[in-house]
């Protein structure tokens, strides 16, 4: 029994110090939307280490220091980089005098471990991209970076030439460095002038919550410390426990235990933080999934019922019918917020007229609202009263209310709208404790560096309306001749990951023109004359090779530098904007994203990417960030001023950052705790200068009438589709989602990290123990989930009447086709799950959840619907980890 219960990972028993004498440069964790602040140490190889006590070391603490205490140096937080080309020994530690965010030195297990995320050829980053590739014969063969982009550059111009802007398309990582996003866009939007282009996450550009965006709320406009000041949090499609951990661990339970916080989370799984919330007065509403409009709606109701809406907020901040309509003219209202907003599906009168449609909703009735979501109707009362009732003293209760992808990556718009509505009778926004905000899951990085062009999208739908490209569709139809992808594994990141794949095969390998040969020449004869023949052309750009993006379909593999290889800016969930420090070389003949654009971009002859170093990307996108929740332009004109680049200026400020929106009045810059804040004192009566600008968002609302629109979010719209997806006879709903110990797909910590792949080998199932003995199923046994009914909606069609780019009306017109998909796991059997419902990790590459769900966009917003999807569950072995103790735990999750 010793093998079976020996871990295979072993860590080091000791590491070094950093000495006295060590470099010290800031930087944030590259992981979750919190962006905590840490610390690098460097100092050469061979020279003399720290020692353990504070007056010889650079941490200043004497070792070794009691559990828990920051400033501890483990063996996952050390490990050795080059820095022109010398050899260094490199500590990343969290940064124990952060007054911001992750205060005192709190981190999770993925950024406590970011060191291992740099490149060392002796550890298993090992494998990164360092060379350009192209393939040959059907193997990536390493090039120059002059005869990777003269080929790339001239089936661009191919592309663009004899089949249209529209055929040159992008994908790439929304979430990433402004100085990446601002480079990529302008690429993009400015200079091919394409709307085929989608974020990392999307099939197009659109909004992740574009209901209360509607409505008049930023998705960002909260302050960490909003957590802590709330009475009440309502915390909707995630546990911030194990998705952005310092989140949970500092200022949520900080609230709970100074401030006595109630949490109520929404989530068909009970995790950890639900049973901490739990066990301090919380309440965990175990929803079926897709069913949070419902329960939103039925909780409003009876707030409205018991007349604990926040009356003085409505009177003043809600906008009536003629504020809501004016202003935009008799033209056709051709962006979504507009025409959203005014059509009858939606729109109201005012507070009266919404809440006698809300009133007179079935839907929203507790009964019919509990049967539906499967849930016992006491929760909605008592999820109202501890949001909106009362206190003894008269006092309103401060309710805080927080969404993430569980809740609007299923009824995408008009959850978002119902939450938005929820926040509207809270009294929700720009007040301490009461806020409304995403909790997020990327760091904010995104900067356009044009504009997109609406106008070049096909997509029509009823009313003279037109939305965003769908780029998935769009490649499915064959109108994708040439695909830019960069740092996203497209294909397992999308819904219906099966049916796209078989559009890649069938666009790139299957084609009959495959390069054989190294004349250049050739090779991009040989690539024009497939996409000539309807074939497509990828090239993909990332950090690592990854399956099958890379592997498989890419013709053209571009080698990118990461976090620490060079210097970038980015916002976290707060808005604060902080500089990442370069402290070691990139691997081999890795380059900077945007330097990689700014090398393609002079090859295909474009003007304005000359570029010297990322602080130059940084400057000139600062003019683009203007206006938005992140404008950061103002650290451009005061670092002028000083004579200083912008990047160093903001160096200047540590792991504190800037908030933004940043305004300036003289020379002090004016930051912004939280968006929406009507109370605000801080602005002179003159007003910031020029170089600022305040949009109605800082101290109002963000709609043309600086008020919020109620909005009508009724069920019958959603509820063919979500009747489809209902699971028949022996089905399950599938569930997705993150745990703690794993970032996204783990490109860069489970894949890399032994201590991470010791617990989790495989992927997991969670199944609840009913439908377990139902399929005689026992922790530790593989497990496959399948679906043959997995809806595709095909073709770019044309929207006229109303209720055309409904589901059923899809299915009526031919335009929805089934699909199959299927992926394996291992179970874990609990009670945590709820019955009928079952739990994977969303984006496994060897092992893809999304195989399964639904390729049908919501027809209001472009948004997918990953997690309502649902199929049946079979043993089909057991598993080396059933019986043996040195990998993978079967223990339940939700314990505190």
């Amino acid at each position: 029994m010793t093998e079976y219960s020996t871990p295979f990972y072993q860590p080091e028993d000791r590491v070094p110090l950093p000495p006295k004498n060590a470099e010290v440069f800031t930087t944030c964790c590259d992981y979750c939307v919190m962006a905590c602040g840490y610390k690098v140490y460097r100092w050469l190889a061979g020279s003399p280490d720290g020692g353990p006590k504070k007056h010889q070391n650079a941490l200043g603490q004497d070792y070794p220091l009691p559990p828990l205490q920051g400033g501890w140096v483990g063996p996952n937080q050390y490990t050795q980089a080059t820095y022109n080309g010398r050899q260094y020994n490199i500590v990343v530690v969290a940064d124990t005098d952060s007054e911001v965010v992750n205060v005192g030195g709190d981190h999770s297990i993925r950024g406590g471990c970011i060191a291992q995320k740099i490149y060392n050829p002796k550890k298993p980053t090992q494998d990164r991209l360092k060379h350009p590739m192209i393939r040959i014969n059907d193997i990536l063969m390493p090039v120059s970076w002059d005869f990777a982009l003269d080929i790339m550059a001239e089936v661009s111009k191919h592309v663009i030439k004899k089949h249209g802007e529209s055929a040159w398309a992008m994908k790439y990582f929304s979430y990433q460095y402004f100085e990446n996003t601002y480079a990529l866009t302008k690429l993009a939007f400015r200079s091919i002038n394409t709307p085929a282009v989608a974020h990392h996450d999307h099939p197009s550009i659109v909004d992740s919550v574009p209901g209360w965006k509607d409505v008049g709320y930023d998705i960002f406009g909260a302050s960490l410390e909003d957590f802590s000041l709330a009475d009440c949090l309502f915390i909707s499609g995630c546990d911030p426990f194990e998705t952005k951990t310092v989140l949970w661990n500092h200022w949520i339970t900080k609230g709970i235990h100074e401030n006595n916080t109630k949490v109520i989370m929404v989530n068909p799984r009970r995790t950890t933080g639900i049973a901490y919330a739990e066990a301090n007065g919380g309440l965990h509403i175990d929803l079926n999934p897709g069913t949070d409009l419902v329960v939103q709606n039925a909780i409003q109701r009876i707030i409205l019922e018991n007349g604990w809406e926040d009356k003085a907020f409505i009177e003043k901040w809600t906008a009536n019918f003629w504020e809501t309509d004016s202003g935009f003219g008799q033209g056709t209202r051709n962006t979504p917020w507009q025409w959203r907003t005014t059509w009858g599906h939606f729109q109201v009168k005012g507070f009266e007229d919404w809440k006698k449609w809300m009133l007179s909703q079935e839907e929203s009735k507790p009964e019919v609202a509990a049967k539906i979501a499967g849930i016992d109707v006491k929760k909605l009362y008592q999820a109202a009263e501890m949001m909106a009732k009362p206190k003894a003293n008269g006092e309103r209760v401060k309710t805080t209310v927080c969404i993430e992808k569980g809740n609007y990556w299923s009824n995408n718009y008009l959850n978002t709208v119902s939450v938005g509505t929820l926040g509207v009778i809270l009294g929700c926004g720009g007040r301490p404790g009461q806020a409304i905000t995403r909790l997020g899951g990327h760091q904010r990085g995104s900067v356009n560096g044009g504009k997109y062009p609406t106008l070049k999208s096909p997509y029509k739908v009823p009313g003279r309306r037109r939305h965003r490209l769908d780029v998935d569709r769009w490649l499915a139809d064959g109108h994708v001749r040439f695909a830019y992808v960069i740092g996203t594994t497209w294909i397992q990141a999308m819904a219906g990951s099966s049916a796209l794949e078989d559009s890649f095969k069938a666009l790139t390998k299957f084609n009959p023109h495959q390069v054989k040969s190294f004349d250049k020449q050739v090779i991009i004869d040989t690539l024009k004359k497939r996409i000539d023949s309807g074939g497509m052309v990828v090239a993909n750009q990332e950090i690592y090779l990854r399956n099958p993006i890379g592997a498989q379909y890419a013709d053209i593999v571009l080698p990118a530098a990461t976090w620490g290889e060079d210097n970038f800016t980015r916002a976290n969930s707060e808005r604060r904007v902080r500089l990442y420090s370069k402290f070691y070389d990139a691997p081999g003949d890795a380059k900077p994203d945007w330097k990689i654009v700014s090398m393609f971009a002079k090859k295909m002859g474009f003007e304005g990417y000359d570029w010297k170093d990322s602080n130059d990307v940084f400057e000139e996108s600062c003019r683009f960030s203007r206006g938005s929740r992140k404008d950061y332009n103002v650290i451009r004109t005061v670092a002028k001023r000083k004579g200083m680049k912008a990047q160093d200026f903001l160096r200047t400020f540590g792991t504190k950052g800037l908030q933004a929106p940043l305004l300036l009045d003289g020379d002090k810059i004016i930051e912004t705790k939280r968006l929406h804040d009507y109370n605000r004192k801080d602005i002179p009566e003159t007003g910031p200068e020029g170089v600022s600008v305040i949009k109605k968002q800082i101290m109002a609302f963000k709609s043309h009438s600086g008020k919020l629109n109620l909005l009508k979010s009724p069920w019958h719209i959603w509820s063919d589709f979500y009747d489809y997806m209902t699971p028949r006879e022996d089905e399950v709903w599938i569930s997705t989602g993150r745990i703690n110990e794993i970032w996204e797909s783990g490109f860069d910590d489970y894949e890399r990290r032994p201590y991470t792949q010791q617990r989790w080998p495989a992927n997991f199932v969670e199944i609840h123990p009913d439908d377990a003995k139902k399929n005689g199923i026992e922790s530790g046994d593989w497990v496959s989930i399948e679906s043959d009914r997995v809806p595709i909606q095909k073709d770019m069609n044309l929207g006229v009447k109303k209720d055309e780019m409904f589901f059923s009306s899809l299915m009526k017109n031919g335009h929805i086709e089934l699909s199959s998909g299927q992926f394996s796991a291992v179970a874990i059997v609990t009670p945590a799950i709820k019955k009928g419902v079952v739990f994977t990790d969303f984006l496994k590459l060897e092992s893809p959840s999304n195989s399964i769900t639904p390729r049908v966009p919501d027809p209001l917003s472009q948004n997918y619907r990953f997690k309502v999807a649902s199929g049946k569950i079979r043993r089909i072995g057991e598993s080396p980890y059933k019986h043996k103790f040195s990998q993978m735990s079967f223990k339940r999750r939700d314990i505190v």
